[in-house]
């Protein structure tokens, strides 16, 4: 399962999940500013910034980045 945890107005979470959606890959959305254990594990993740996106067998990719989301379709 593909997790992309997003904060409102953050034009870089756009950008991934309108990259994912063209790719037909399917995620779920988890804003970190509604659920606050969200928010931690990001921060345990190591994350600074939004989104963070996470995927089973996967490392985590922090920020919009199509060279690693392209191989979670794989």
């Amino acid at each position: 399962m593909i997790k992309i945890y997003t904060k409102p107005n953050c034009m870089a979470c756009d950008a991934t999940k309108r990259y994912l959606t063209d790719k037909g890959i399917e995620f779920n959305v988890v804003d970190v500013m509604a659920d606050e254990q969200a928010l931690q594990h990001v921060k345990d993740l190591g994350a600074q910034g939004m989104p963070v996106i996470t995927a089973d067998g996967h490392e985590p990719i922090f920020g919009f980045r199509p060279d690693l989301l392209a191989k979670l379709g794989e």
